[in-house]
């Protein structure tokens, strides 16, 4: 009798079930807030890229200027750790140039530490040309 009275006494249990349920809640909320920055830096990697690309194709600029802008527009926003591998080549599709940039970084999975080269974005511009066209 005095053992089921025992335990059927649930003092110092709202403490208990305070720190699981806070637990549970912080971790959900450090989830969304990490697939937040993961968002963040690869919108801000996309962003670059495309950036990158249209001024890699001006009439009056270098490819390799605008893998420059892109590295700058990263370190900008999120560090020169992850703007490391950004590559810009020129292909043709349908009789027209295309300049490509190519970045791979790292993808945030604590914090701003993560997979290195886990994200990968591309963007493409058509090339300007100064011909009578």
């Amino acid at each position: 009798m005095r053992l089921r009275r025992e335990l059927a006494d649930e003092r110092g249990s709202s403490p208990v079930e305070f720190v699981l349920v806070g637990t549970l809640l912080t971790l959900l909320t450090l989830a969304v807030l990490q697939l937040a920055l993961a968002t963040y830096v690869r919108n801000v990697v996309h962003d670059a890229a495309v950036e990158g690309a249209y001024y890699a194709a001006l009439a009056d600029t270098a490819p390799e200027e605008g893998a420059e802008r892109t590295r700058l527009a990263i370190t900008r926003a999120v560090g020169g750790s992850y703007a490391e591998d950004v590559t810009v080549a020129t292909t043709d599709e349908n009789g027209q140039q295309i300049i490509e940039v190519h970045v791979r970084t790292t993808l945030p999975i604590i914090g701003l530490v993560g997979l290195p080269y886990a994200l990968e974005v591309e963007a493409h511009a058509p090339v300007e040309s100064l011909g009578d066209g």
